[in-house]
C-alpha cells in the first residue's frame, strides 16, 4: 500500500478522523508516531521560523523507516515547481506539504508530471475570510488543503509551527464547501482535539506541540488525543 492512500477516506468504514503528527524528529518518534496510530508524519525542511525543522539529510533516513499506511509529508518552503520536485526527490517522502499559499498555481501541474506518484498538500494560513475563498481556489489542484495558523506576510514568516488556534468557524466554511479532504491545524492538543473535531468535522487533525514535552514526543499525550479522537468519532 502507498503510504500517501491514507489521505483518502475508505468509504467501505464508518468515517474516522485521520492523525498527522508533524515535527518528526528522529526515527525514534517516527515509530512512537506510527505506533501510537498516526496516519501521516510530518517531517519539516528549513523554514524562517517555528519548531521542528531538521535538515534535509535526517529527512531522508526517516522517510524509509516509516511503515507501510503511513503518509511521509515534506513540508517545505520552496515555491517554485522545479525547487519543490527537486526537494521532494532528495529527500524521498510520498507527500509534499507546500507551506507558502501566495504562489502561482501553474506550479501544480509540472510537480504532478515529474511525480505522478507524490500527493500534494496546500497549506492555508486562516487569518480572515479571504481564506476561504483562497482555499476554493487551491483545491482543484491539490489532493488536500491544510487549514493552519500563521503569518506570512510577517516581517519574519510564520508558515506554520505557532501553536495558536485560528477562527475555526472559517475552517468549517472551508471544509464545508471543498472538494478535497481538509486537514485541520494550528493549536491542537489533547484537551481541544474533540472540539475541534465537533465543530470543524474535518478529515483529519495535524498537531505537533500539543502532544510534546520539553519538544520531545510525548507517548502519554499522544495517547490521550488518540483516545479523544476515537471517542469523539464513535458519536458521528
Amino acid at each position: 500500500m502507498n503510504g500517501a492512500s491514507r489521505l483518502q477516506p475508505d468509504v467501505k468504514q464508518p468515517f474516522r478522523t485521520r492523525l498527522k503528527v508533524c515535527c518528526i524528529s528522529s526515527i525514534e518518534e517516527a515509530r512512537l508516531a506510527a505506533e501510537c496510530g498516526a496516519d501521516a508524519l510530518g517531517l519539516v525542511a528549513a523554514m524562517p521560523s517555528g519548531p521542528g525543522p531538521i535538515p534535509d539529510e535526517l529527512i531522508a533516513a526517516i522517510a524509509p523507516t516509516v511503515p507501510p499506511g503511513v503518509a511521509t509529508f515534506l513540508l517545505t518552503q520552496e515555491r517554485t515547481a522545479d525547487a519543490i520536485i527537486d526537494h521532494v526527490r532528495r529527500t524521498g517522502v510520498n507527500t509534499v506539504q507546500i507551506v507558502n499559499d501566495d504562489i502561482d498555481f501553474a506550479i501544480y501541474e509540472p510537480i504532478r508530471v515529474s511525480l505522478p506518484n507524490v500527493r500534494i498538500v496546500q497549506v492555508v494560513h486562516v487569518r480572515d475570510w479571504k481564506s476561504l475563498d483562497r482555499a476554493l481556489e487551491f483545491a482543484p489542484f491539490v489532493d488536500a488543503l491544510l487549514l493552519d495558523s500563521g503569518d506570512p506576510l510577517a516581517k519574519i514568516q510564520e508558515l506554520g509551527g505557532t501553536g495558536r488556534v485560528h477562527d475555526w468557524a472559517i475552517s468549517q466554511q472551508i471544509v464545508q464547501h471543498s472538494p478535497k479532504p481538509v486537514y485541520l491545524a494550528g493549536g491542537v492538543h489533547p484537551g481541544n482535539v474533540a472540539t475541534a473535531i465537533q465543530e470543524v468535522r474535518p478529515f483529519g487533525i495535524d498537531l505537533c506541540s500539543g502532544v510534546r514535552t520539553n519538544k520531545k514526543l510525548d507517548r502519554e499525550k499522544l495517547m490521550r488525543l488518540v483516545a479523544a479522537m476515537q471517542t469523539v468519532d464513535s458519536t458521528k
